[in-house]
């Protein structure tokens, strides 16, 4: 597969040689799933926290006496079903991460590379740099009509561009590395460099 290979001034490059194997997969739904649904449990803080009975600040002195009230019995304001009471098996700090196998993830990165293929929203480049303007870089991703973009480069981000890149909202800038699938699918359009593209093949392969 040959897809075009542009200057971010928007002149044509030459032609780079993509793998079937890599960029030219059907998009399974159900894999993309599974990966962005780890990714984000995995992300998950899960700092939630409620305060049991034992934790309430309440006294420990019988709220009224046992007989004769005409009411249920009860020893402690603290208990559940009281305002304010205790929270009875309520959320507490735990991991939300799950386990998900190297091949499923690896898969689905395939998958959402040739997802973006298949939309037409993949676009290499020859280089990703510049001389570290934001007002530079901002006209040249307006020309190119980038409005939600990922850029991924090689094994690392030229430092001129990820500085000017930093204040333009809606481009994210990636090393190798750090392609993964909810960041590509994310963004309307994927944007590699040759160097990313090379990178990216010794890494699925």
């Amino acid at each position: 597969m040959k897809l075009d290979v542009i200057n971010l001034d928007g002149s044509a490059a030459g032609e780079v040689e993509l793998d079937e194997a890599l960029f030219g997969l059907e998009p399974r739904a159900d894999l993309l799933h599974r990966v962005v649904r780890w990714q984000r449990n995995k992300a998950q803080a899960g700092t939630h926290k409620v305060k049991t009975r034992s934790e309430v600040s309440y006294s420990t002195k019988k709220i009224y006496r046992q007989k004769g009230t005409g009411g249920a019995r009860h020893g402690s304001r603290k208990a559940p079903i009281f305002r304010k009471g205790g929270i009875y098996k309520g959320p507490t700090p735990r991991s939300h991460a799950h386990d998900l196998p190297k091949k499923v993830r690896k898969l689905g990165l395939m998958h959402a590379l040739s997802s973006k293929v298949k939309d037409g929203a993949l676009v290499i480049i020859a280089t990703a740099d510049c001389d570290g303007k934001t007002n530079t870089l901002a006209k040249q991703i307006a020309n190119l009509g980038w409005k939600r973009a990922l850029i991924i480069d090689g094994a690392a981000v030229n430092e001129n561009f990820a500085r000017a890149a930093a204040n333009i909202d809606g481009l994210d800038v990636l090393p190798s590395m750090g392609a993964n699938v909810y960041d590509i699918l994310k963004r309307d359009t994927l944007v590699l460099t040759k160097a990313g593209v090379e990178a990216l093949e010794a890494r699925l392969k």
